[in-house]
Order: structure tokens, then C-alpha cells, then sequence
């Protein structure tokens, strides 16, 4: 990572910071956000970024579908792989009704994650959910919208020897593109799924 790409990530830690504590409170009562809220801060926004045939897609693309966004990398060793398997667990319990959210994996480490990368490690989990890619200004543009840090870490010599430290949340987001809630990386499938579908078809809700 040079110097500015290193500037453009740690000057969004502080809006990070300030949505993290947002984030947090919402996790804690498992609803979504009210508008008194998040009525200071916005989370999400317009985006431009690479899909895994290489075309353009924007935030526009998706308008009508409920999203499931989470950032990370391919080589994440972790939590990247173990929220991907309770994203897709969750899509199978929805059945149906999956079709109405589209689950998208937005890396961090786009000098590794070529959108055919990104494809092969997406498909391994769930064919439905997509992986986006870009250059590292859209990275960072988008993951600032979002309110997502993340920061490369060497460990050796080589060109490709990092990790990337990141950020965990994966944020819903309505059909409009409005933030509604967000889960820890570390929500089970039922709770993910149980809470999608009170969103997606809430006429069923309990009175």
C-alpha cells in the first residue's frame, strides 16, 4: 500500500469510528435502525465497482433487491470465510424469498482480488452471492460511504506477503438503498435469515 492509498484509509477511520458505535447500539437490540438513529450519520451511498464477468456495476444496479454487504478479502483466513457460510446458510433457509436479497462481498485487497478471483471464492460458497472488486480509489470510496475500515499488514518480504485488517459488519440495506440494520460477523444463519425475513415480507409479522 503507498502512502496516499494509506492516507485515503485512515482518514475515513474516524467516520468508521463513529458508525462502529452506531453499529453497535443497533446490534445490541437486534432491530432496525430508527430514524432518530442514524439521523447524523448516513451509511452507504453511491458506488462504482467491478463485477466478476468485468463489467461496471453501481449501487444503482441493485435498486429492488434487499443487500446484504459485507467487505473483506480472499485470503482472509477467518471471519471473511465463516460469515460467507452463514450468509449462504441463510439464503437457504429464506428459500423462496431469497430472491428478493442479493448478498454482495466487496474486497479490501483489490490487488489480489481479480474480478475472476473474486468469482471462483464467491461460487464456492453460494452462486447468488456476488463478489465486487475495483481499483483501490473505488475501494476506498465505497468503503468510506460504508463506514468500513480496513488497513494492509506486512508479514515478509514479498510483494503479496500482507494481511488486511478490516472491519466486520455486514450491513442491510432496503430496496431503496437506505442502511435498515447490521449484524456482527459472528450472527448465526437463523438469526440473519429470521430477521431478512421479517424485512422482506413483514406482513407476516406477529401483531
Amino acid at each position: 500500500m503507498n502512502r496516499r492509498h494509506e492516507l485515503i484509509h485512515l482518514s475515513a477511520l474516524g467516520r468508521t469510528l463513529f458508525c462502529g458505535a452506531v453499529l453497535t447500539a443497533i446490534l445490541t437490540v437486534g432491530q432496525p435502525a430508527a430514524p432518530t438513529t442514524t439521523s447524523s450519520v448516513t451509511i452507504g451511498g453511491p458506488f462504482s465497482l467491478t463485477a466478476p464477468d468485468g463489467t461496471t456495476v453501481t449501487d444503482q444496479t441493485y435498486r429492488g433487491k434487499w443487500l446484504l454487504v459485507y467487505f473483506g478479502y480472499t485470503f482472509c483466513p477467518n471471519t471473511c470465510p465463516t460469515t460467507l457460510l452463514e450468509i449462504a446458510a441463510a439464503l437457504e433457509k429464506l428459500g423462496p424469498d431469497a430472491a428478493k436479497v442479493q448478498p454482495i462481498f466487496i474486497t479490501v485487497d483489490p490487488k489480489r482480488d481479480t474480478p475472476k478471483v473474486m468469482a471462483q471464492y464467491t461460487q464456492s460458497f453460494d452462486s447468488r452471492i456476488v463478489g465486487l472488486t475495483g481499483t483501490p480509489e473505488q475501494i476506498a470510496a465505497v468503503a468510506q460511504e460504508y463506514g468500513a475500515y480496513y488497513v494492509a499488514h506486512k508479514s515478509g518480504d514479498g510483494a503479496n506477503d500482507y494481511t488486511m485488517d478490516h472491519s466486520t459488519y455486514l450491513y442491510v440495506m432496503d430496496p431503496r438503498g437506505q442502511f435498515v440494520q447490521a449484524f456482527d460477523a459472528d450472527t448465526p444463519a437463523d438469526r440473519i435469515a429470521d430477521d431478512l425475513l421479517r424485512l422482506v415480507k413483514p406482513e407476516e409479522r406477529p401483531h
